[in-house]
């Protein structure tokens, strides 16, 4: 017994005085850089360079972290931006303000609010409007080819570059569904649409393949049956189809599952065909339902009305929406889930990025890719 305490004395000695590495510091080694392509849970402002009146430049946008409106569509950071955080890589800068000169050797991101997945003519020839943008994820894989040369100079460098580089793509596909559901579209007529989503987020998947990425992660849609956007809809009065518990529309909430069940199943057959590819499905779903199920137990005291609007149930008017005449906003953003309707507060980001950063919803794990004994503390000042 003795010589067991001697020894673990020596050990305990020994490791007090190992050098200690932060865990932000660790993880930096397993990403240098992060490349992201999306709509508005993701843009870091690349549509306000396109329209700078657009609402996400108004305040109370950007408030609470940057106590500034800034292209986000929240009160403060996005997923992505806790993502980079945890990383130890700075927040990821937005393309098109800095396409001239900026430095995008740390990361890139290409998302627009408003943007879907499939291209313009898909919307026109089925008389759908997308009031916001035209852009799609297809224009946001031609700003990335161009921006190569200046990311790999040598083609043959950019599979050793892109080795250490975090692909976000997406959450995109969602605004492919808002719009004609918005516009009166039926559940039943959408189901159409799902395969030719998925079969484009995968081919895009498929081109970052190809330029040399090696880890992709790839995000779920969110559950919409609890977005006060898709409860204010008029439609949406029939009482079967809210859920006792959470008080969502089961039937929209379903169909968001579906669609995520595609996803997934196309990136298994990605799987297939690239073993030497970490394909990371991104369960935002099952994520947010925590909160919808238990808003109290996660410190949310309001689910489904949104901080910033113009009133009714749901604090949600389309006439009166966040930023603009009419609206008015709550004193507490971190007590809310929904920010303006249709975006998700700072504090809902930051609880859906620790949940994919800290598991189980991620598929496979983040950490099982990077350093699994470092989980990061995220920041929530």
């Amino acid at each position: 017994m003795a010589c067991l305490s001697h020894l673990l004395l020596k050990l305990w000695v020994l490791l007090l005085f190992l050098p200690i590495r932060s865990s932000a510091e660790s993880l930096t080694k397993c990403f240098a850089s992060i490349i992201s392509f999306g709509d508005s849970l993701a843009d870091t402002g690349n549509y306000i360079y396109i329209n700078p009146d657009f609402r996400s430049n108004l305040f109370p946008y950007g408030e609470t972290y940057f106590h500034h409106p800034n292209g986000r569509s929240s009160d403060g950071r996005l997923v992505i931006d806790f993502i980079a955080q945890a990383f130890g890589l700075p927040l990821v800068p937005p393309y098109l303000p800095n396409s001239s000169n900026g430095d995008f050797k740390r990361g890139v991101n290409f998302a627009v609010s408003g943007a879907t997945a499939l291209g313009s003519d898909f919307f026109e020839e089925r008389g759908i409007s997308r009031g916001v943008t035209n852009n799609s994820l297809g224009d946001q894989l031609h700003w990335f080819t161009q921006l190569l040369p200046s990311l790999c100079p040598a083609s043959s460098d950019c599979r050793n570059v892109f080795r250490s580089t975090l692909f976000l793509l997406g959450e995109i596909g969602g605004n492919d569904l808002n719009y004609p559901f918005a516009q009166g579209w039926s559940i039943k007529q959408l189901h159409s649409f799902l395969p030719q989503i998925v079969s484009t987020i995968k081919s895009a998947a498929e081109v970052l393949i190809e330029h040399g990425a090696t880890t992709i992660l790839v995000p779920g849609n969110l559950p919409i049956g609890c977005s006060p956007s898709y409860l204010s809809l008029p439609w949406n009065s029939v009482r079967k189809h809210y859920n006792t518990e959470t008080g969502c529309l089961d039937n929209f909430n379903a169909f968001a599952e579906k669609y995520n069940q595609q996803l997934k199943m196309e990136l298994d057959h990605l799987r297939a065909l690239h073993s030497g590819v970490t394909l990371i499905y991104a369960d935002y779903y099952n994520a947010a339902m925590r909160v919808f199920r238990s808003p109290h137990e996660f410190g949310f005291n309001e689910a489904l009305r949104a901080c910033c609007g113009g009133g009714g149930h749901y604090n949600y008017n389309i006439s009166a929406l966040c930023g603009g005449p009419g609206s008015q906003e709550c004193k507490n953003s971190s007590s809310f889930v929904s920010w303006d309707g249709i975006h998700l507060t700072e504090a809902m980001y930051n609880f859906v990025a620790e949940a994919l950063l800290k598991g189980p919803y991620t598929e496979p794990s983040i950490a099982s890719v990077c350093l699994p004994s470092h989980c990061p503390l995220l920041y929530r000042n």
